[in-house]
């Protein structure tokens, strides 16, 4: 489990994927306990790494999308509780474990097709403030409340392919924001399992005692490491990863799926990246909107320097 965490430290400090994107399926698919024990411990290793990654970023000042980031804070603040009392206990473990699948190849596919639009942007088209804000609590609210309290990750990358993709982010901005959201998101899911009683999974203490001295170094070593070696390479093998791990759940669930099963798990991933799809679309024309008002009109065009500031 340690040595797991070394890498998905790594992927959690230089990506917009937590440290459970390796740690879930370790957990679940490699070792084969239950997934709802894969996403107690995702939240609790996330807790730990991401939380430590977090603070080295803002020590280091590096730019965030704020508006849209506070408001994720403030959706999730609401969402992830209210999904953890009232939609993660009534998700089965077969789903657990398909939703974490289907939403991770999807978003490694995204990257697989899309790597070079996404690393080419520069800078971050802020349309106004508190439509970030808005936009941002929604999406912080939706995603806290399904795929993160189901999953105990995910509302990362939901904030950065809304960044990447609607507001055309820098990844220099993009990644930083999704680390944070994940930090907090964890360290309340973390909380409101400990103090309403729930608990976490038997198993998981002894797992994240393993883990949580590495990925309190791996997490900020992978943001210091991917400033230098740039993100391009680190996401494209995470990517890889996310697909491997949907064909490994898929053979590994081959029996309770059935073929009807394995098709309609297929058809949710291209529903996803259909998804995807529309909202590059629908930023470009919000984009393309914005540049096309007159100078005095336009507000400003945020780059990655005036975040910083």
């Amino acid at each position: 489990m340690a040595l797991a965490m070394a890498i998905g430290s790594y992927a959690a400090g230089s990506t917009p994927m937590g440290g459970g994107t390796v740690g879930f399926p370790v957990l679940v698919l490699l070792f084969e306990l239950p997934a709802s024990l894969g996403r107690d411990f995702s939240f609790a290793i996330q807790a730990i790494g991401m939380t430590s990654a977090s603070i080295f970023i803002l020590a280091r000042r590096q730019p965030l999308a704020n508006a849209m980031l506070s408001g994720a804070i403030v959706g999730s603040l609401v969402g992830t509780p209210l999904g953890i009392f009232f939609i993660a206990p009534y998700v089965p473990e077969l789903w657990i474990k398909l939703i974490f699948a289907v939403v991770w190849a999807s978003f490694g596919l995204l990257h697989l097709f899309r790597i070079n639009e996404i690393a080419g942007h520069t800078g971050m088209t802020e349309f106004n403030e508190k439509w970030d804000f808005k936009f941002g609590m929604w999406l912080g609210l939706l995603a806290g409340a399904t795929i993160t309290s189901s999953t105990g990750v995910g509302i990362d990358m939901v904030l950065y392919t809304a960044l990447v993709l609607v507001c055309r982010a820098d990844l220099k901005i993009a990644i930083p924001t999704s680390v944070v959201i994940m930090a907090f998101n964890s360290v309340l899911g973390v909380a409101t399992k400990i103090f309403s009683g729930q608990g976490l999974q038997a198993g998981v203490y002894e797992n994240w005692l393993a883990a949580a001295p590495v990925v309190a170094l791996g997490a900020p070593l992978g943001v210091f490491i991917v400033a230098k070696i740039g993100r391009k390479p680190t996401l494209l093998v995470v990517a890889t990863l996310c697909v491997g791990q949907f064909i490994w759940t898929l053979f590994s669930e081959q029996k309770l799926l059935g073929i009807p099963g394995i098709l309609i798990s297929i058809l949710a991933v291209a529903i996803c990246l259909g998804g995807f799809e529309l909202l590059r679309r629908w930023g470009g024309k919000l984009v393309g909107e914005r540049q096309a008002l007159p100078a005095n009109h336009t507000g400003e065009n945020t780059t990655a320097s005036s975040f910083a500031k």
